[in-house]
């Protein structure tokens, strides 16, 4: 079954981030960039933070203008950090910082703090970059950002347990293990927030990319 192309989108820009870490570098990267980034998925890439670059540099291959075993300077991701301009000059209203700080003093890290946090207005003004923006306009407020931070490091655990269990259940391919190869150092991090089930994950992701055979499930 084909993915979505926002679901494509997404493991491509985290492959573009993770570059770094994947054994090949750029070499391996690149290819993958090139095969699985049609019209619909540079579509989605559109609309993510630091998606703009990922699409500059897919053309820049496409054209020849860089070699498949390199990137543009300009175009080399920062251990995949969001574009923060006009982020940082961003300053929360004081309904907005109030509701804010109540939400974090009240905050769970699990699915129902998560969506606590989301219907917030200060969340919802900044879409996608949401993690970012707010963190940006809590530099001052050391206890908030310590807050802010828990709220980041859970909304990461769920994207990557979900990740983690749409590859495992998709037709498994190069491309997938390059994706996980990437995130590794991620998924030990936080998987085990997850407890017996969470290291259960993270003892298939280790298998998946060991072997060069699909896993049977």
């Amino acid at each position: 079954m084909k993915q979505k192309a926002s679901v494509v989108a997404q493991k491509l820009l985290n492959l573009y981030r993770q570059e770094h870490v994947i054994v090949g570098g750029w070499a391996t990267v690149n290819p993958v960039l090139i095969n699985e980034a049609d019209a619909d998925v540079i579509k989605e890439l559109r609309e993510m933070p630091t998606g703009k670059n990922l699409i500059r540099h897919i053309e820049n291959l496409k054209s020849g203008k860089t070699p498949m075993d390199s990137i543009d300077t300009d175009l080399i991701p920062y251990g995949g950090l969001m574009q923060q301009t006009n982020i940082t000059n961003i300053i929360l209203s004081k309904n907005e910082m109030a509701e804010l700080e109540r939400a974090l003093a009240h905050f769970t890290p699990d699915e129902a703090g998560l969506d606590m946090i989301s219907k917030l207005a200060s969340v919802r003004r900044f879409g996608e970059e949401w993690q970012t923006a707010i963190g940006a306009t809590l530099k001052s407020n050391p206890q908030m950002a310590r807050q802010w931070e828990v709220v980041v490091q859970t909304a990461r655990a769920y994207q990557l347990w979900e990740t983690a269990t749409e590859i495992l259940t998709q037709p498994q391919d190069d491309r997938a293990r390059a994706q996980i190869q990437a995130d590794m150092p991620e998924y030990e991090t936080y998987l085990p927030m997850f407890g017996d089930m969470g290291n259960q994950l993270l003892g298939r992701l280790r298998l998946f990319i060991s072997t060069a055979q699909p896993e049977q499930n």
